[in-house]
Formats: C-alpha cells, structure tokens, sequence
C-alpha cells in the first residue's frame, strides 16, 4: 500500500516564496523604481508650493514628503499609494501658523497624527461604504479639474518657450510608450526637456525658482511649544480637522487605487498608518499630510507602479535629489513637470461618466449628486468638503425616491364591516409622514385592518406614524388590526408603540 506524501520544500524554496514582488521579479523592481524617482521629481515643486500657503519654509513642506512617504510605505493598508504634504492640509494649518507659529504648527501635526490612530482604531474607515459611486466620480473628475488648474498659473505670464516645451512634453508622453515601456514616459520626458533647456540656454522658470532645496536631512526634536492644557486648547481644533480632512482624501484615494488595480486595501491599516505617519512628521518639524493624488496617480496609473517600493523610494528619491543633487533638479524646468501633471489630470478624468449615451442613461438625481460634488470641490479646492456635500445630497436624493415607493391600496370586505388597508414600501421618516393622510378615517368602517406584509418599518417615526392612525380611527370608536410585521418590523414596533403617538397625533 502507498502513500501520497507531499514533498517539503527546501529552506531556500520557501525564502524564495517570501520574496516580495519587486525582488523576485527584475521588470517589476525596475518598474517600481523609475516610478519613484518619477513621483520624487514631481513631488518637490509642490511641496514647495504647499510649503508657500500653509506660510513655512519649504523645507518643511518637503521634511513632510519625505518623512510622510518613507513611513507609510511600512504601516499604510494601500501598496503604491503616495503620501505626501497636501494643499488640504496645508489649508487647514495655515491659520494656526499664521496666528501662533510654527510650533504650534509641529503640535498640530503630532496631535493630528493620534487622532487619525484613534480613529483607525475605532473603525472610522468602514464609513466609506456610505460613500455613493456617483459621489465617488465627482470625486474622481474635480481632482482631475483641481489637478489641471494647479497648472494654469505655471502657464500664465511666462516665456513664449514654455508653451512648446509644455507641448513636446505632451507629446513625447503620448508617444514614447509606443516605442517601448521599458522606461517611464515622464521621466524620458522631464530628461529631454531639461537636457534642452540647460543645453541650448533657454530662460524659462524653473524648480530652483520656487525656493531653496534643503542641503541636509532633517533631525528629529519636540515641538518649541510650552506643554500645557492652554497649548492643547489652541492646537486641538485645528488638529482634529486636519486628522478628518487627511483620512478622508486618503481613504477616498486608496478606493480609488482599488478600483484602478482591480486589489484591496485595508483601510483600517491605512487609517492608523496615516497617523503614524503624521506623528513622524511632526517629531522631525515637518508640516503634516496624507494621500496625494495627482502624484499617485503618475505612480499607479502613469507608470504602473504596484508595490510598497515605490512609495519608499519616492521619499527617498526626493531627499537624495535634494540634498545630494539640488542644483541639477533646480534645473528642472517647470513646464515638463506641468506637462507631467496635464497628462494626469487627463488620465484621471473618467471621460465616460460625462459621455452624452452615459447622461442618457443616468438618472438626474445621481448625475445632480456628481455635478455637486465637482462644484463644491471646485470652488473650495477642498476634496472632503465636496465629498461631505455631495454624499449628503445623495442621501437626500435617495430617501426621496425610496419614500416614493410607499403607497397604500384599500379593499373593503362583502360585508362592509371590514376594510383591509394594504401598504407597501419603505418605512422611514420621509414615507411615514405622509401615510398618516392616506387613510378615510371618517367614512371607513368600523375594523379597520392594515396589512403591513409588503412593507418594512425602519425607525420611530414610521411606529409614531402608524400609532397616530390608530389614535385617529379610535377618536371615531373605530377599532385598528395591524398584521403582516416582519420580524424586525415586530420588534421595533413592540418596543416603541405606544410611547411617540401623542405627539405626532397632536402635529396632524
């Protein structure tokens, strides 16, 4: 008689199965690493402008990038997803700076940072479920909108030479990937460019014009704040609204990598990874972020990074150009880095959710939910706000048309004694306070059945509701028979009924 046995494998085998992707694979570590060093060039120009409106140094601003990146790479839940100082953020923190200095500022971060954990921890990650698709597209569309008008200053007031350079970058993206993939196109594209520029002496801005590069790395320190409850007072307002601003673009930007990777994430990880993040950051002076769209966008879906590599050495990447080779990036001229960003504004636009066969076909409620959330982002250059707006006009939109579907049809019995009140649909606070005007409660019968099989109730005010009718019909000596409850529906309706009809009852 013989046995199956399956063979073990050898140490080095299982070493070789523990290999991350970007190590077992030498055309994904090389995807990966282009692609950071890709990210890192774009990310220094802003960084600097970031710098410029929350009013720091834009060292600090590029401290953040760098600290923000290298960190979330090890703790965040969404491989390849850039993490970065943002313009949020930077508006957010901005008045503290301004009206009480640059430790408070550090404070802020660090205290944003543990709330983000806290609320990690507490599960503030699964609200995301609440967040419609059609919000989710807004979303999606006004970064892209955000994205592209960030550029249009780069492009006003400048050297005739910028327009063509911007337009050869355009066009050396459009075309490069054609000949090969081998090599990102952005970066062949900020090379060329700048190796023209520098070579045939062309003035044009550049990044050395939006401010000093940092020449050293940054030391870690406490905040120069004095520790004391008047201190946490000041800084705890701003904090928790950076903490919700930056989970939420976060979290809003890891779906929005799942759905462009077609994998998971884990949010909750995400979630607390930002705060660790943002903890870091503060301790080494930097002025706090989150997830950065745009540049993820040239990570994941321009150069087809997947793996935690890239995300690492995007940070890396940008304090080795930096620090070791400042005056060449200087050189940089800004149009290649707008063309880069042009490109992904388009990339990112979801141009079918605008096509005339897709606004057709889509019901106005959920193309109005879009296009508020396009217009409130749009106008504050706030993504949390237009998601905030926007997922509140959904629900809005929603319960209307789900109070809709709740009608009422009557039989009365042969004998004329007994008429059975048959309702059907959702019951909650928008269906429910019309069903108390669909009943004839003067000329119906005296028993008075409502069939309840075809409906659900969801809260006190369909069980006030329903109370009230029976308040109404008793008046008249009229007797009311509720059936058909569902077992939630009994539930509900037995631990309330008879507690909420005075009111209601009084109100019709």
């Amino acid at each position: 008689m013989s046995s199956l046995t399956t063979p073990s494998l050898s140490p080095a085998a299982r070493l070789r199965g523990l290999k991350p992707d970007w190590l077992a694979d030498p055309k994904v570590w090389r995807t990966e690493v282009l692609a950071g060093l890709v990210v890192a060039l774009a990310l220094i120009p802003e960084a600097i402008s970031f710098s410029v409106i929350a009013g720091v140094d834009p060292a600090l601003g590029l401290f953040a990038s760098f600290t923000m990146a290298v960190t979330i790479a090890v703790v965040g839940g969404r491989r390849a997803m850039i993490s970065a100082a943002t313009g949020a953020v930077a508006l957010v923190i901005a008045p503290l700076n301004r009206e009480h200095g640059l430790g408070h500022l550090v404070a802020a971060v660090i205290l944003a940072g543990l709330f983000q954990v806290v609320l990690g921890a507490l599960g503030v990650a699964k609200l995301m479920r609440f967040i419609p698709r059609s919000v989710m597209v807004g979303f999606v569309n006004s970064l892209a909108v955000l994205i592209f008008m960030a550029q249009v200053p780069e492009m006003r007031d400048v050297p005739w030479a910028v327009y063509p350079l911007i337009a050869g970058g355009l066009a050396l993206m459009v075309l490069f990937p054609r000949i090969t993939t081998a090599v990102p196109a952005p970066l062949v594209s900020i090379v060329i460019l700048t190796a023209i520029t520098v070579g045939a002496a062309i003035a044009v801005p550049t990044v050395g014009d939006k401010g000093t590069l940092p020449s050293s790395l940054p030391a870690p320190g406490l905040p120069d704040v004095p520790f004391t409850l008047d201190t946490l007072t000041t800084i705890a307002p701003y904090a928790f609204a950076m903490a919700l601003v930056g989970l939420m673009e976060s979290l809003m930007t890891a779906k929005l990598v799942d759905d462009i990777t077609d994998t998971p994430s884990n949010k909750t990880r995400e979630s607390v990874g930002q705060g660790i993040a943002n903890i870091v950051t503060g301790f080494f002076g930097g002025m706090g972020g989150c997830a950065m769209i745009g540049q993820t966008m040239i990570n994941v879906k321009v150069s087809g990074a997947r793996t935690r590599l890239s995300t690492f050495l995007a940070g890396a990447f940008l304090m080795v150009l930096c620090v070791v080779f400042g005056p060449i990036v200087s050189d940089i001229p800004m149009a290649a880095l707008v063309a880069v960003m042009v490109m992904v504004s388009f990339a990112t636009f979801d141009w079918h959710s605008v096509a005339p066969g897709t606004l057709r076909r889509m019901p106005a409620g959920e193309i109005a939910v879009m296009v508020i959330t396009v217009v409130c982002v749009v106008a504050t250059h706030n993504l949390a706000i237009g998601v905030v707006v926007g997922s509140v006009t959904a629900m809005v939109v929603f319960a209307r048309r789900v109070a809709r579907f709740a009608d009422v049809t009557s039989v009365t019995g042969p004998d004329g004694a007994t008429v059975v009140h048959r309702v059907t649909g959702e019951l909650f606070f928008a269906s429910s306070n019309d069903l108390v005007g669909r009943f004839d409660y003067a000329n119906d019968p005296d028993h008075v059945v409502i069939d309840l099989s075809a409906a659900h109730i969801w809260d006190a005010s369909s069980v006030a509701a329903l109370d009230a009718i029976g308040a109404k019909y008793a008046r008249r000596g009229k007797t009311v028979e509720i059936t058909g409850l569902n077992d939630p529906s009994a539930r509900l309706h037995g631990r309330l009924s008879g507690e909420l009809a005075a009111e209601l009852a009084a109100e019709h």
